[in-house]
């Protein structure tokens, strides 16, 4: 087994603590990054004169090879590799194995996994701002589609005032915006380097730590050290940006179902994006716009989960913090997987503009219009609320045709010309 520490220890790790302790299982993802930042580290180390550049050449080609061969999987990793990072340093020790014990010298596994898991962070973050922009981009093309189609708007669940379709779709793309600049501000925040902060004091080799983080990538250097190796909140707010943009999917996804159902009817799922009953022969479920609004609970678990782990963490790094792998891991999977059916989902559903217009029809919906004009022939917006109030308490679903000119006049003298204004011939009065 190699181990990137014992020394110190007479013995090696009873079985129950290395697979208590092993990250392997996870941390494997971040194989590309930690070759990456080795292979940084060692240029970093023959600028400083402790490697050749020889040297480092040679750790550099064969880490990339030892990335590609770890990734494809033709290099096995093995139950007793504690970490994606002791396995790498055995694949150093097999292929350069004079140069391999070398390499470590001024890094620490603390500054090096915090660097691989931002540099992870920040390319899953590409990955899902382009999904992002390919729901919003769905989103809009539907919406063009249906320009002239109008519905009723909600509030309270209720229906309300007549909107555009259009616009109700694009409320749900203006959400979907604001959380890929969520996205890209974490993005931001995250690229810095804690290399060189070592395992919290830094190092004394003359290692060149803005170098080093731009060689791999990094546009500027964490500057003090103990933060650089204990600091997660890059992570948590990656986390609070997807858990907000699964909240989002998931009123998206709410609304989806009850558009679908038979009391709407505002629009019906393609057969590719719906599923069966095993018992009900006659149904088509919305299980994919169910199940978009269900990953929102587990996205926000995996924030709620890394926050309760890093409330009580003292300076600097503590061993709780390999906890902060599997919540991201877990929630960039959950949204990307999310975007992509909701895309689908979205951009294949037929609309029942029909029925919507339908619905959007209820005089009911003018109300507040019919205040507003009362109140453009000089009636107080109190009063004319008051008016409009009684008004459909009395006619209810018949409409202010129900009643003669007169009646409406005993609300509010200006009342019968509001309603023509605003409904036209059909409920004149």
């Amino acid at each position: 087994m190699t181990r990137l520490w014992g020394g110190r220890f007479s013995q090696g790790p009873a079985e129950s603590t290395l697979a208590f302790t092993s990250s392997i299982a996870f941390d494997r993802r971040l194989v590309h990054q930690d070759c990456a930042i080795l292979a940084a580290h060692a240029r970093g180390l023959a600028r400083a004169g402790i490697l050749s550049d020889e040297e480092a050449t040679l750790a550099a080609d064969a880490l990339k090879q030892i990335a590609e061969d770890i990734a494809s999987g033709s290099f096995v990793l093995s139950e007793t590799d504690e970490d994606i990072h002791s396995a790498v340093e055995r694949a150093l020790l097999e292929r350069i194995p004079e140069t391999a014990p070398r390499l470590r010298a001024g890094l620490s596994r603390n500054d090096r996994v915090s660097a691989a898991l931002r540099l992870w962070m920040r390319d899953a973050i590409s990955d899902l701002t382009a999904r992002l922009g390919g729901l919003i981009e769905t989103l809009g093309s539907v919406a063009s589609r249906h320009q002239d189609a109008i519905m009723p708007g909600y509030t309270h669940l209720q229906r309300a005032q007549p909107v555009r379709l259009a616009d109700h779709l694009g409320a749900h793309a203006a959400a979907l915006g604001r959380d890929a600049d969520r996205l890209a501000d974490c993005a931001r925040r995250a690229d810095a380097s804690p290399l060189g902060a070592g395992a919290l004091a830094g190092t004394s080799l003359p290692i060149d730590r803005d170098a080093v983080a731009h060689d791999v990538g990094f546009s500027t250097v964490i500057p003090n050290t103990l933060d650089a190796v204990s600091a997660r909140d890059f992570a948590a707010e990656f986390l609070a940006a997807v858990a907000i943009c699964g909240v989002h999917l998931s009123r998206l996804a709410e609304e989806i179902v009850l558009w679908t159902s038979s009391e709407f009817a505002f629009a019906e799922l393609d057969d590719a994006f719906a599923t069966g009953s095993s018992l009900m022969p006659q149904k088509k479920n919305p299980d994919v716009a169910e199940l978009a609004r269900g990953k929102a609970g587990r996205l926000i678990g995996d924030l709620t989960g890394l926050l309760s782990t890093l409330k009580g963490l003292p300076l600097a790094y503590n061993r709780d913090l390999q906890e902060d792998k599997e919540p991201v891991f877990d929630a960039a999977d959950t949204l990307a997987g999310t975007l992509s059916a909701l895309d689908g989902l979205i951009g294949t559903m037929r609309f029942r503009t029909d029925r919507m217009a339908e619905a959007a029809g209820d005089w009911t919906l003018r109300a507040t219009a019919i205040a507003e004009e009362l109140v453009k022939r000089g009636v107080a917006f109190r009063d004319a609320h008051d008016a409009v109030g009684r008004l459909v308490s009395i006619v209810g679903a018949a409409g202010p045709a129900a009643m003669t000119r007169e009646q409406l006049m005993e609300l509010n003298p200006h009342l019968p010309d509001a309603v023509q204004t605003v409904l036209g011939d059909s409920n004149r009065a």
